[in-house]
């Protein structure tokens, strides 16, 4: 099933998902489609291609043919993510030859499946993982286009490449011709760590092409406990940079992942402050009072010497 646009949830699992699509402001329909299963921990953006109904109707063949695959399979992550997209190729496929206004239509998509500890992501196309951990936001996905490629490479920045009057060109899709689960330009997959302290983000480029990375880590550090608000707070900020394409997004946090910039963790630095602070000044009375202790000592110890001084020169004089 495809979820409802700007539309989240929290659920009981080891983490917490909000979702968001919209049409931006510069296009007259939405070819992104959204699946979400967080009880399932299966997660899935997909952006359409072709245009008009085409694009739209090979997302929504994606979507389905995905859902249904991982729905009645089981086994390994990596068999199941090339099965379920390898089975969306061929159905989009065959679905354009039933109508001449659909033809070559395609999608791009990244399929993520998430377990407590490790996350199995299957990509084509420039559609993105990234994934937040320690403040630091890391691309998981390579976008498959010729200027994805030399961003990657460091040939170009990613300025630069944002800007690239190719951009949108992408060199692997789903759809365009068939496909089999192990053909090796196909379909990438990745298996991650997934650490509790994360957090991942799928989305199309109708996000990353108008924001960089660290504008996108900002939001995510703002994270307090609503998935459901950074997903939308995103889309919002695509927006706000143009809109120039559909935009999509799904927003996963682990169960202890706390944005640096959260209001929970501005409680954290100030309660650490204050203890430091405490700690700071227990230090120096400690110091103070074995001073203190000190000078008192030496003041017995010289009025004891002063003493037995006096003592043996009364004997002695004697």
């Amino acid at each position: 099933m495809t979820q409802p646009a700007n539309r989240g949830k929290k659920t009981a699992t080891a983490w917490k998902a909000g979702w968001s699509t919209d049409t931006g402001l510069q296009r007259a329909s939405n070819e992104d489609r959204i699946f979400a299963d967080p009880a399932g921990g299966t997660f899935l953006v997909v952006d359409g291609l072709g245009g008009h109904a085409a694009g739209e109707q090979a997302a929504e063949a994606a979507v389905q043919a995905i859902s249904e695959h991982l729905d009645s399979t089981e086994g390994p992550p990596e068999k199941r993510i090339r099965e379920a997209i390898s089975e969306a190729n061929n159905r989009i496929f065959l679905l354009a030859q039933t109508n001449p206004d659909w033809q070559g239509m395609a999608c791009v998509l990244t399929l993520a499946l998430v377990s407590e500890d490790a996350v199995t992501v299957g990509h084509v196309g420039d559609s993105r993982m990234y994934l937040m951990w320690n403040g630091n936001l890391r691309k998981l996905t390579s976008d498959h286009s010729p200027v994805g490629e030399r961003e990657d490479r460091g040939e170009l920045t990613e300025s630069e490449a944002m800007m690239h009057p190719r951009r949108n060109e992408v060199f692997r899709d789903v759809g365009t011709r068939p496909r089999s689960a192990d053909d090796a330009d196909f379909i990438e997959v990745r298996t991650f760590p997934f650490h509790p302290s994360a957090a991942l983000l799928l989305c199309s480029d109708g996000l990353s092409d108008v924001m960089t990375s660290a504008e996108i880590a900002s939001i995510l550090e703002l994270y307090e406990d609503d998935a459901e608000a950074i997903a939308q707070q995103l889309v919002a900020a695509a927006n706000e940079h143009g809109g120039t394409d559909n935009i999509s997004v799904i927003f996963i946090a682990g169960e202890d992942f706390v944005g640096m910039h959260s209001t929970a963790m501005a409680e954290s630095r100030m309660r650490h402050s204050i203890t430091r602070t405490r700690r700071k000044r227990i230090h120096w009375r400690r110091h103070l009072q074995k001073a203190l202790w000190l000078v008192i000592g030496m003041a017995i110890g010289m009025g004891i010497w002063a003493a037995c001084d006096r003592f043996l020169w009364r004997i002695t004089g004697q």
